[in-house]
């Protein structure tokens, strides 16, 4: 019993100092307010049960997300617009509440929502949550949204001064269920490194992309190679089956070879099970589509519509 008793303390030990060397070399603190009160990183790594984490949106993927935090023991509080959305977590130890208790006792606040409008509505809007945030919190938005609205919530927080990223993800609901997500994120370093294990409950890779509004910016990129490669996917099956190729055989080929995509090896094995369940909103891509469009045209990128103008090509930079 002592052997045993005396390895605990020793891991415990060589944990705290690896975590205190962190804090030296880096020279991050965390901000003291409410009853979150910790001297260095050191404490809030060992110290999950004392965090306070909120969530706003529990959705195909934030449901997952969140459960993986649970799973991780994290405490959660959440909120989602539909209620009943949110039951199983409640059932699994989360605590359900309205978003402006939610930001006024979080330290950590996760956003993962529709569409830019919701994103705007809560946390700017006139009950917008960034109002009742702590001087010194964290905000988190997952969602998929407008580059320029991720900059805006930036400044805005900064003059309240909560620390802001703007942090989608890729993966879908099977990354989401896997803990597999990638994140890209647009902010500072030092806010990155602080949340970075609380991202790391549900996602296999992270990284900084550059300033506010890089993470969205990284987001869009991955939004239109992803529409290339479903609509190549869908093709080339059709194609196949036309042909009278079999297409178990001929997609487990290809996905060892150049035409190897996601898309190709978890997307086209359903389409010939006919399994439809939905793990993403079709409006959801749509949107993501058009802040792409938008982006483009911004950027002086060809789309149809800039084409018309006369608009050329100019990877260097922003109009």
């Amino acid at each position: 019993t002592f052997f045993f008793s005396s390895r605990r303390r020793h891991t415990r030990c060589r944990e705290v100092s690896w975590a205190r060397r962190c804090v030296q070399e880096t020279g991050y603190q965390r901000r003291v307010h409410g009853d979150f009160k910790f001297k260095d990183m050191a404490s809030a790594i060992l110290d999950k049960a004392a965090i306070k984490i909120g969530w706003i949106g529990t959705g195909v993927m934030g449901k997952s997300m969140c459960r993986h935090l649970m799973k991780s023991g994290y405490n959660l509080f959440i909120f989602n617009r539909t209620k009943e959305k949110t039951e199983e977590l409640v059932k699994e130890g989360a605590i359900y509440t309205e978003p402006e208790n939610l930001a006024k006792m979080s330290d950590i606040v996760f956003t993962m929502l529709g569409y830019p409008h919701d994103v705007e509505s809560v946390i700017l809007g006139e009950k917008g949550i960034l109002h009742s945030m702590k001087k010194g919190a964290y905000l988190i938005d997952h969602t998929t949204s407008s580059p320029a609205l991720a900059e805006k919530i930036f400044l805005e927080a900064q003059k309240l001064g909560i620390n802001s990223l703007d942090a989608p993800v890729s993966g879908g609901d099977v990354g989401a269920k896997a803990g597999k997500l990638a994140v890209m994120v647009g902010g500072n370093p030092e806010h990155l490194e602080f949340v970075k294990p609380l991202m790391q409950c549900y996602s296999a890779n992270i990284a900084l992309m550059g300033k506010a509004g890089f993470g969205q910016h990284t987001k869009m990129s991955n939004q239109i190679i992803i529409a290339g490669q479903m609509i190549g996917v869908v093709e080339g099956l059709i194609y196949g089956h036309k042909a009278g190729l079999p297409l178990v055989p001929m997609i487990e080929l290809l996905s060892k070879g150049a035409a190897s995509s996601f898309a190709l090896t978890s997307y086209a094995p359903r389409m010939l099970k006919r399994d439809m369940a939905p793990g993403f909103f079709v409006e959801h891509f749509v949107k993501d589509m058009e802040i792409a469009l938008a982006e483009c045209n911004s950027c002086l990128l060809y789309t149809s519509d800039a084409a018309d103008e006369g608009l050329g090509v100019d990877l260097g930079g922003r109009r």
